[in-house]
This record gives structure tokens, C-alpha cells and sequence, in this order.
């Protein structure tokens, strides 16, 4: 039973990752783009990127507490 848990958490921890990756990506990408046509100030562009990273930072560490609940299997 420990092997199908272990394999759920790891899946688990994929998704959130891709995810946390892809909040980086376009949480800096889309701001920057807004600023450089004019559509947005740098300013808020750059609360924007932080904001994201910071999104992207918690999901990541939440996919690795999520690996952390592994168990040992006999």
C-alpha cells in the first residue's frame, strides 16, 4: 500500500511543481511584456513578477513537504 501512496504524493508533487513553474513563467513574462508596449507601468509590472515568484516559491515548497510524506517500503 505504501508504494501506491508514495506514487500519489509523487504525482502530486509534480503537478504542483509544473504549476509553481509555470506561475514564474508567465507571472514575469506577461508583466514585462505589459510594460514594455506601454500597457502598464514598470512598477507594476515588477509587483506583478514578484508577486508570481513569490506564488511560484510557495507552491514549490509545498510539492516538496508533499515529498516529504514519503514512506519507507519493506
Amino acid at each position: 500500500m505504501n508504494l501506491i501512496r508514495n506514487e500519489r504524493l509523487k504525482l502530486s508533487a509534480t503537478w504542483l511543481n509544473g504549476l509553481a513553474t509555470a506561475a514564474v513563467a508567465v507571472g514575469s513574462i506577461a508583466p514585462s511584456i505589459a510594460a514594455v508596449t506601454g500597457a502598464t507601468s514598470p512598477v507594476v509590472a515588477v509587483g506583478l513578477a514578484l508577486f508570481w515568484l513569490l506564488v511560484g516559491t510557495g507552491l514549490h515548497f509545498t510539492a516538496r513537504a508533499l515529498l516529504g510524506r514519503l514512506r519507507d517500503t519493506p
